[in-house]
Parts: C-alpha cells; sequence; structure tokens
C-alpha cells in the first residue's frame, strides 16, 4: 500500500477543522450527545450539557 492510501484526508478550513476527519469527529460527537441542534432545521450545532462535562474532562485527552 502507498503512503497516500495509508493517509486519512485532513484540512484546515478557515479556523475550523474540515476533511474527512472534521466529519467523522462531528457525527461521533453527535452520535454521543456532546453536541445538538435546538431543531433539524438549525444550521448551527451547540455543546450540550454532557458535551461541556466531556470536553472539559482532561482525562479524555491523554
Amino acid at each position: 500500500m502507498t503512503e497516500q492510501k495509508i493517509k486519512k484526508p485532513a484540512k484546515s478550513c478557515y479556523d475550523h477543522l474540515g476533511g474527512k476527519l472534521g466529519a467523522l469527529l462531528m457525527e461521533k460527537f453527535i452520535e454521543k450527545g456532546w453536541i445538538a441542534k435546538e431543531s433539524s432545521g438549525d444550521k448551527y450545532f451547540f455543546i450540550t450539557d454532557k458535551g461541556q462535562q466531556e470536553f472539559s474532562n482532561q482525562k479524555n485527552y491523554k
């Protein structure tokens, strides 16, 4: 397998993480209930109380 095929695409888009990695992280955060929308028609997500607790928990980053 070539090095190109092993690498997963990730890119910075302005000041946020984009690409496949950004999309996968977003899906996982939604699945875990860490981010949500007020309603399905909303454009933006918010960090839930559970997400605030988990993102603040230092053991998640070790």
